[in-house]
């Protein structure tokens, strides 16, 4: 049997290494689980062909550095289109008569956050709908068409999906939940950094939104981050970072720095996964604010990127979404609300680093680890 990784966000954005990294985790997963993978990332062609094939060099590089070279089909879409078909994909990778020949044998699609699309969509044999990010994509379903019809099975990294305290709007589909990725062979412990500092990578700004009450709330980084931008100011003897799509001539460098934050460019500090795993090792841990539907709503998100800080033993500061009923009791996290809960929650972090820091990578090994969570999506 053929697994197929269904991705359409990797190869379009080859500066963001820690973007890459989400599918990168399902795919060596899925290798030591032994399974045969094949990992289909779509690239629509822009108006900039010498830009397309930049990104196309650069996944394949970055493929090539994990072994995975002959383990990938990436599909360059061109023209660029919401219905996918096989005759406006160009197969660089896998052949084209491999591919075919591949669907036409016993094969299952993990597709991530819906990335591909009928008609392409259902030549699959079993499709597996995998949502990343549970409150944009349950409210836009009730909205639009984006998979609903065309998948066999439903899953959720929201954990508290289906729960009677979770706010999510109601959806008739039967949804599975499971932890976010991470490869605990690929992420190790390191050494305490010199200096005590904790950070987070992300978007400061965010175009997508949702309907609350009758409004669409802010679901930014920026708004998140409100109440805790005296933080630094709480705690003088400890670094703040975050590492932002701030521009040097936005106001909102020197306001956060204004309230003791440092700001640095992710394009320039995490550009590849490898970076990316350097960066996050160079921390104490995590600090890092919820997009507030997710709290609202208790949604029970958790990101590939805490599951990442914490299997480098990096403890996870931040908001409570309603994961944590579904974690250890010491679990590497400390959940916040406030200034005062999450100086609260920095200080008895660094009260024992160490015993942090253990806490952080079992729960990495326990909870997260991929092909244990691969296993439970496949059903294996």
């Amino acid at each position: 049997m053929t697994v197929f990784l269904g991705c359409g966000f990797a190869a379009k954005y080859r500066q963001g290494g820690g973007n890459f990294s989400v599918p990168l985790q399902w795919m060596l997963g899925l290798r030591r689980l032994g399974l045969d993978a094949i990992w289909l990332e779509l690239l629509p062609a822009t108006a900039n062909r010498d830009e397309d094939h930049l990104n196309v060099r650069h996944f394949q590089r970055q493929l090539r550095s994990y072994d995975l070279a002959g383990k990938y089909c990436l599909l360059y879409q061109n023209p660029s289109a919401d219905a996918h078909e096989m005759e406006n994909f160009e197969c660089i990778g896998i052949s084209r008569r491999e591919l075919r020949a591949r669907l036409a044998g016993p094969n299952v699609l993990l597709n991530l956050s819906n990335s591909f699309h009928p008609p392409f969509l259902l030549g699959f044999e079993r499709r597996i709908f995998c949502d990343l990010d549970p409150s944009e994509v349950f409210y836009w379903m009730t909205k639009l068409e984006m998979g609903q019809s065309h998948h066999h099975e439903f899953c959720t990294i929201g954990l508290n999906v289906g729960s009677p305290d979770c706010r999510l709007p109601a959806s008739p589909l039967r949804w599975r939940t499971f932890y976010p990725l991470v490869d605990c062979e690929l992420y190790r412990l390191g050494p305490a950094p010199a200096r005590q500092k904790f950070a987070t990578i992300g978007q400061w700004y965010w175009g997508g939104g949702v309907e609350v009450d009758g409004g669409f709330p802010d679901l930014s980084k920026k708004h998140a981050f409100q109440k805790y931008l005296d933080l630094p100011r709480c705690l003088p003897d400890v670094d703040f970072e975050l590492a932002m799509n701030i521009t040097a001539d936005d106001p909102e460098l020197s306001r956060l720095r204004g309230h003791g934050w440092t700001v640095v460019n992710p394009h320039k500090i995490a550009a590849t996964p490898r970076a990316y795993r350097r960066y996050l090792g160079k921390n104490t841990g995590e600090f890092t604010a919820v997009k507030g539907v997710d709290v609202a709503w208790q949604t029970g998100w958790v990101s590939d990127r805490a599951a990442a800080f914490l299997a480098t033993g990096r403890p996870v500061i931040t908001e409570d979404t309603g994961a944590v009923a579904y974690l250890p009791a010491d679990s590497g996290f400390r959940f916040v609300h406030d200034v005062a809960s999450a100086k609260d929650g920095i200080e008895s972090v660094l009260k024992d680093w160490p015993t942090a820091q253990r806490q952080a990578r079992r729960t990495a090994e326990e909870v997260f680890d991929a092909p244990k969570n691969l296993r439970l999506l496949l059903q294996m």
